[in-house]
């Protein structure tokens, strides 16, 4: 964090307790007295209480007890210490130990000393920044938004607090709000070039996202330029490329970040994805084959391999990996269609025309608004 910023999104067991009993052994229901098995003289014996044991189990509640009062009042003590301490501190004094709390990951004190600051200056915009970020670190996105628009609220002007607030809108999948906040965050902040970098990226995505693919390419475009190393710069201007149907400037980013980064299974894919799309199937079927390598699991892969050796004129390899795609993904009706093409090049008019019913089947059992499968033709 830098001036109270974010620079990007950062998650118990209940105990149980399981008597098992065996063969020949009493089951003991709850307020029952313990119990041992006393031996007659004449071989036959009889369950009599023991006292002992009654006596153990009445202490080791009363000691379970004790010590979650212990417990219970230590915590209070030390909210209460911890409080009268903070009063004691001037309003610098506590903005210094709330960034140092910050910075050095104390989220819970960070999150108690923000709550008390926030209570004895409320006008205080950087106070309600800085707890916002400490409740966005801890997960609690509802108080980190409601905390970092009452900032934004006293300070207008406060770039780093847009910044933040559109991370927790990111996090939340508010693309328009985030892209808002970030447009703000932009114009204000005259900051180092790799703080706008980050921003226009972030920018880009939420652009991208809200389907406003062409001001996402000029969003990540500046991105590299402000820093040519930014992490998923050329990955993140290919897909926005391909969403546009340029294929070949997304094949061409694309490689970019492969060259800088090397692989992942998320480039490799999409990388054979944008030269099917291209039209160049060749290619696409030796970066799919390495995608299925490095993600295995995966069905789009798998359909996408399928596909490209189908349009390669690999139909025996492709029937193997739309198989492959279907095992993977049972309720995907894509695979089937590809499938019942490759079928029928291979003179397997029956099984084609069960693969395409199986196709159907599919598609109409999903729902209306879902369009077609996977968002993909098929």
């Amino acid at each position: 964090m830098t001036n109270g910023a974010m620079t990007g999104t950062e998650g118990r067991c209940a105990p149980t307790g399981c008597g098992k009993t065996g063969r020949g052994s009493d089951k003991h229901t709850s307020g029952a007295k313990a119990r041992t098995r006393f031996q007659r003289p004449n071989g036959t014996s009889e369950l009599v209480p023991f006292p002992f044991v009654e006596k153990f189990e009445f202490f080791r509640n009363r000691a379970a007890v004790l010590i979650i009062i212990i417990i219970a009042i230590s915590f209070c003590v030390l909210s209460v210490s911890a409080l009268a301490q903070t009063q004691n501190l001037t309003r610098a004094q506590t903005r210094q130990q709330l960034l140092q709390d910050l910075d050095s990951g104390q989220l819970p004190e960070s999150v108690l000393l923000g709550q008390q600051a926030v209570s004895r200056w409320p006008l205080d915009a950087q106070f309600r920044h800085y707890l916002g970020v400490a409740y966005f670190k801890t997960g609690d996105t509802k108080h980190a938004q409601e905390q970092l628009t009452r900032a934004r609220e006293l300070n207008p002007a406060d770039s780093a607090t847009h910044f933040d607030l559109a991370l927790v809108l990111l996090s939340q999948s508010d693309y328009a709000g985030a892209a808002t906040e970030l447009e703000a965050a932009i114009k204000l902040s005259p900051s180092s070039a790799n703080a706008n970098a980050l921003a226009h990226e972030l920018l880009g995505r939420a652009y991208l996202n809200s389907n406003r693919s062409l001001p996402a390419v000029d969003e990540f475009k500046i991105a590299l330029k402000l820093d040519p190393a930014i992490k998923h710069g050329h990955y993140n201007l290919g897909f926005a490329y391909f969403s546009l149907g340029r294929n070949d400037e997304a094949i061409s980013e694309y490689k970019e970040e492969l060259r800088r980064s090397g692989e992942s299974p998320a480039l490799v894919y999409e990388l054979g994805r944008s030269l099917v799309a291209g039209g160049k199937y060749e290619a696409a079927v030796s970066y799919l084959q390495r995608g299925t390598e490095l993600d295995a699991p995966n069905p789009d892969v798998w359909y996408m391999l399928g596909k490209a050796q189908a349009l390669a004129g690999q139909a025996g390899q492709a029937e193997s990996s739309l198989r492959k795609a279907a095992e993977l993904n049972p309720k995907d009706p894509s695979p089937h269609y590809q499938l019942a093409r490759v079928l029928e090049k291979l003179g397997r008019g029956e099984e084609a025309r069960s693969e395409l019913e199986r196709f159907a089947e599919l598609k109409k059992a999903q729902p209306a608004s879902a369009g077609m499968a996977t968002g993909r033709d098929q």
